[in-house]
């Protein structure tokens, strides 16, 4: 009795906390953040990470239906709680660190929770699960040799049901001379394009929920699988609400297309982006961190964190001094320009034709050098040392990306590369929302 305790408080220390963020709550989401670092508490990637589910703020219907999908897809032991306000992170997480240690309750939870959690487009895009980076593809694995079908798990279940015992790898359906009812199984064709296919009774071509590709015209003018992927709004680091809808043919971006979620319950007195200096360059070091982790430089992702933290608690000169190490390290940094150089380069013409203001010229690591240089100014006085085109005297919209030409931006990029690119863009205010948060 006196070892379970002690193991359960252990365990609670490295809790991980899955965060779904509503448009317009980057205050409550930063508190947050803060205080998991000060108990020790890490941002789960993925619901199968995490202990704790965090709402901050009230979600819309949408959001709402994705929470509970994500909610369901959590493992257990598991806590679920909702904060509305920044002033309000505090007594959430110590009630979260009560239910965590309470067995009763998971018990309960244990006995009520569904048996299979449901799918959805989605919970399919929110999980995190497959897009956590999407570098390296993590969870794209069912897609591969799609154009030949060869795993056919569900037809394969069917074996024992109609006499599929010796189906002999479904490659060419030889040996199928006693094929138990498939009478429109002749001319079967190694189920390249399914003709004859009546007799499988209806299979399910997108299992558990999950679309597969489709076949689409390349650029080159050959027949190429199209995926559509949806990005967001529930992933790390990415814009809260946004949600992506991007079209592959293999990593590429061949169409895209941007919505908000929930944006019919948005109104126009909704929190809105900060317009003063300060809450501004929160937004902008928050924004810097988001890339920089991104990138996989976690260093210097912390101490962006400790420039933001220091602005929001009142303490510019721990501001200034983590500012000033930050942009002496990012210049200093050959691995980050390495992994930076290259990612959505954006010329005059581009900034003309999308509107776009002058800081955003170059590639991710040049915007990234320019946003560095802006909070110098915010929270030192520095004088840039780069022209970004622009004034610190010009209003913030002027200074922003809209979310408008996202899609036009990322059409043509490499899926792992999409992600940074966003990242790298100092997006504005949605036209139905009046914040951009991070997740």
């Amino acid at each position: 009795m006196g070892l379970s305790p002690f193991l359960a408080r252990l365990a609670v220390q490295a809790t991980r906390v899955l965060v779904v963020e509503a448009p317009g709550q980057w205050a409550t989401r930063m508190e947050l953040e803060q205080q998991l670092l000060r108990r020790g508490w890490r941002i789960a990637s993925s619901p199968a990470q995490g202990d704790v589910l965090v709402v901050c703020g009230a979600p819309g219907p949408e959001l709402s239906d994705l929470a509970n999908r994500l909610w369901e897809q959590m493992p257990g032991p598991r806590v679920r709680i909702g904060i509305a306000s920044p002033g309000a992170v505090v007594p959430a997480l110590d009630n979260a660190t009560a239910l965590l240690l309470d067995t009763s309750h998971h018990r309960t939870d244990a006995r009520e929770r569904a048996q299979e959690p449901s799918m959805s487009d989605h919970a399919n895009n929110a999980d995190g699960e497959g897009h956590e980076g999407h570098v390296g593809h993590e969870g794209h694995e069912e897609h591969q040799g799609h154009g030949g079908h060869s795993d056919h798990e569900e037809h394969a279940d069917r074996q024992a049901h109609e006499g599929h015992e010796d189906h002999g790898g479904h490659g060419g359906h030889e040996g199928h001379a006693d094929h138990g009812g498939h009478e429109g199984h002749e001319g079967h064709g190694g189920h390249g394009g399914h003709e004859g296919h009546e007799g499988h009774g209806d299979m399910d071509m997108a299992p558990a929920g999950i679309p597969l590709a489709e076949g689409g015209e390349d650029r080159d003018g050959l027949e190429m699988d199209v995926l559509h992927l949806p990005l967001g709004p529930v992933l790390p680091f990415w814009p809260a609400g946004l949600v992506l809808h991007c079209s592959l043919q293999g990593d590429v971006v061949v169409d895209a297309t941007a919505s908000v979620i929930d944006a019919t319950e948005h109104r126009a007195g909704a929190p809105g982006r900060p317009t003063d200096h300060a809450s501004a360059t929160v937004t902008q070091c928050d924004q810097v961190m988001a890339l920089l982790a991104l990138a996989g430089a976690e260093d210097l992702a912390d101490c962006a964190r400790r420039a933001r933290d220091g602005i929001l608690t009142g303490d510019p000169g721990a501001a200034r001094d983590a500012v000033e190490r930050l942009h002496r390290k990012v210049r200093r940094s050959r691995l980050l320009r390495w992994s930076l150089r290259g990612v959505l380069p954006l010329g005059p013409a581009d900034l003309e034709r999308h509107g776009l203001p002058g800081h955003c010229l170059g590639d991710a690591h040049d915007r990234l050098l320019a946003q560095l240089e802006r909070i110098r100014v915010e929270v030192g006085g520095a004088t840039p040392d780069r022209a970004d085109g622009g004034s610190a005297q010009e209003s913030a919209d002027k200074l922003t990306v809209p979310w408008a030409v996202v899609p036009d931006l990322v059409t043509g990029l490499e899926l792992g590369t999409v992600r940074l690119a966003v990242a790298s863009l100092d997006l504005g205010s949605h036209p139905a929302v009046r914040e951009v948060g991070h997740v």
